[in-house]
């Protein structure tokens, strides 16, 4: 398999870098323009959608002092700190697979991706647990939910991910490929069992576990929801309104997750099952080949979603966007007479009320007493 942007290994055949597959009829897909196309989408948007997700979080007081929010600002980081590196792959892939910033860009920017494969992945079951137990056992967890533990395991998962992603790091180097003049940026592994290893480890821990746990928290936290909803469960409105915008956001975190990441880590499969002997084929060629750049792609827009179901739906945060935008227009916006001045007074007073109403709208959907 061809070692680039996934990188499994430098390709023992420099025409896999181009030709998709050496199956005669099966057309590459042009992957020197889409890739870069879809990546310069991705990283747009969530670059955007990271940084204010960090600047809200970072600079709201509240915000810091709980739990989930300690987690989000850290899942924010780790997406952060890859999509940087997102343009310097989408150079990589205009350039047929040469990669022109030197070994030590390469090792970089591939333990980021593989760090934040892990991190963000860690991240999001550690929100899923949380979210577990504010909702599930409000009451017994409290003394378990502190931001100070909160602090401690973020630095516990961005080991854990560091520790997962040093094997890749260290393995992870250029290589020039005379036939076609480029040098590509991959994983030169010492053996065969060492990619046998490493992909099972990324399918095992990346990817089915985290399934595992996310699914079976939110499916409990769901059927908590619907069971106490006819026992008037505050925060749920009578209409079942309220209960209907926390299940749809539940269903979407889990949804997201899976549709991002399933069809690469199915194509991971797959490779593993043709390294075994088990399957083969130019169809399985062609695709293993060709779309598993397309589904790291999806993957990668997972970083891009992320702030959109775990910041923008919220109420709070979405208030204290708005605060931030008002501020910058305030700024930019010439001084008026006094009346003005009044008028701006007494709009901030009514806007911070309104958030402070929507403040609690949130806690009693998520974090009350009332729902256990």
């Amino acid at each position: 398999m061809e070692a680039l942007l996934n990188s499994t290994a430098i390709p023992s055949s420099p025409t896999e870098l181009l030709n998709g597959s050496n199956c005669p009829g099966w057309s590459p897909l042009p992957q020197t323009t889409l890739i870069p196309t879809l990546y310069g989408i991705i990283c747009l948007l969530g670059i955007v959608g990271n940084a204010l997700a960090v600047y809200v979080l970072a600079h709201d007081g509240s915000a810091r002092q709980t739990v989930a929010n300690t987690f989000m600002l850290n899942l924010c980081v780790s997406d952060l700190l890859f999509l940087l590196s997102l343009p310097l792959w989408a150079v990589y892939y205009a350039l047929g697979f040469h990669w022109p910033f030197g070994r030590f860009a390469c090792k970089l920017c591939g333990g980021l991706l593989n760090l934040n494969l892990y991190a963000s992945i860690f991240f999001i079951v550690c929100m899923s647990m949380d979210r577990y137990l504010a909702i599930v056992h409000p009451l017994r967890s409290q003394s378990a939910r502190d931001p100070r533990r909160a602090r401690v395991t973020c630095g516990l998962v961005w080991g854990l991910a560091c520790l997962c992603t040093t094997p890749t790091l260290l393995l992870r180097d250029t290589r020039l490929i005379e036939a076609l003049g480029v040098e590509v940026c991959g994983i030169l592994y010492p053996d065969h069992h060492w990619y046998l290893g490493l992909a099972w480890m990324k399918i095992v821990l990346a990817f089915l576990l985290p399934l595992v746990i996310i699914s079976s928290c939110y499916c409990v936290i769901g059927r908590h929801l619907l069971a106490g909803a006819g026992n008037g469960v505050r925060g749920v409105s009578r209409d079942g309104r309220g209960l209907e915008r926390v299940l749809w956001t539940v269903a979407a975190v889990v949804l997201a997750f899976f549709l991002c990441w399933f069809p690469f880590h199915c194509l991971t499969l797959l490779d593993l099952l043709r390294s075994h002997g088990l399957l083969g084929g130019c169809w399985l060629d062609w695709l293993i080949e060709n779309l598993t750049a397309l589904t790291l792609c999806l993957g990668f827009s997972n970083s891009a979603v992320n702030p959109v179901l775990y910041c923008f739906i919220g109420n709070h945060f979405r208030g204290q966007l708005g605060g931030l935008c008002k501020g910058i227009c305030a700024c930019l916006r010439p001084r008026g007479d006094p009346g003005d001045q009044k008028r701006g007074s007494f709009t901030s007073r009514l806007s911070s009320f309104s958030r402070k109403l929507s403040d609690l709208k949130d806690l009693a959907l998520i974090e009350t007493p009332g729902l256990h």
